[in-house]
């Protein structure tokens, strides 16, 4: 049986590619798309999933819109790394015919967990700001979800939009706090501890048989590709999102171990940062599953026989 899976994305440049993933696996009822304010705005991470949906002409998976911003923060986006439209510019003439489904993402979160008791899973590669407020909402959806991925956070490494801070958590690290001190059974943090190690490169994009998807992926990540080279010297996009959806699909990609996990939303030099408590030094119990290794190779050959299928 099929596993039923919620995304929740701000959809920018390696959100769209996790999307792609999810979908061309066919591994998954999907019940639908949250969409969430992060990288871009809430409406352009909309149009930006529903311009992907109509790259893979898929009209059948309902999409709907979730927080407009932050639970008490403001927006920040990162139009420096995904373009001003998100997507790098390459879907810019893609004209939708798909509309986004009534509803509040929140509300829809909780429903289907609700609906399908145990069956559900949650991978979010944006804010957690519409699980926060799920949360918030319906506290027992924690015991009912089947598991939640999230994309977010850095516990042995350095931050990509502070010294120490990752954007997902960054931008709403209050909601990040909420969702880890939930009380979720199984929640697994893919952080860019692993994500940095999976980089796509001109040699992958090469392999994708998909002349249209090729050249999709090769535009969208273009400008990334070059800032990723300009601050690190390798001419790559790192997987952030795609890995989180590649764990969902093959949890032996990654190395997982359980520490209690918080998040520093009070700091003037670290606020957003994830913190990993690796020796139990606060005697809190463990309530998240680090991920703490990856095996690269086997992820990219799940990502080209996926893109290939």
């Amino acid at each position: 049986m099929k596993t039923k899976l919620i995304l929740d994305v701000d959809t920018g440049i390696d959100d769209a590619i996790g999307i792609i993933l999810a979908v061309k696996s066919q591994q998954f009822d999907m019940l639908g798309i949250t969409t969430v304010n992060g990288n871009v705005s809430l409406d352009s991470a909309t149009q930006n999933t529903l311009k992907i949906l109509e790259l893979l002409d898929e009209k059948d998976i309902s999409v709907i819109k979730g927080a407009a911003a932050p639970i008490l923060r403001k927006r920040f986006f990162e139009h420096k790394i995904h373009g001003a439209d998100g997507l790098g510019g390459a879907l810019k003439d893609v004209k939708v015919t798909q509309q986004c489904d009534e509803g509040f993402a929140p509300d829809f979160i909780i429903n289907s967990i609700l609906s399908f008791p145990h069956e559900v899973t949650l991978v979010m590669t944006g804010p957690l700001t519409n699980l926060a407020m799920a949360v918030k909402k319906c506290p027992q959806i924690t015991q009912y979800v089947k598991e939640v991925i999230f994309m977010g956070g850095v516990v042995q490494g350095y931050g990509n939009v502070t010294p120490t801070a990752e954007y997902n958590i960054y931008v709403d690290p209050e909601a990040a706090k909420i969702v880890l001190q939930a009380g979720f059974e199984s929640i697994t943090q893919v952080g860019l501890d692993v994500t940095r190690k999976a980089l796509l490169t001109e040699e992958h994009i090469e392999l994708i048989e998909n002349k249209q998807l090729a050249d999709y992926i090769r535009k969208s990540t273009l400008d990334y590709r070059q800032r990723y080279f300009e601050r690190n010297g390798v001419w790559a996009c790192a997987m952030h999102d795609p890995l989180a959806v590649g764990v969902a699909l093959k949890s032996e990609l990654v190395k997982r171990e359980k520490f209690y996990v918080d998040v520093e939303a009070r700091s003037e030099l670290c606020d957003g940062q994830m913190v990993c408590d690796f020796q139990n030094r606060l005697m809190k119990p463990e309530n998240v599953y680090v991920c703490l290794d990856v095996n690269v190779e086997a992820f990219f050959d799940l990502f080209i026989r996926i893109i290939n299928s």
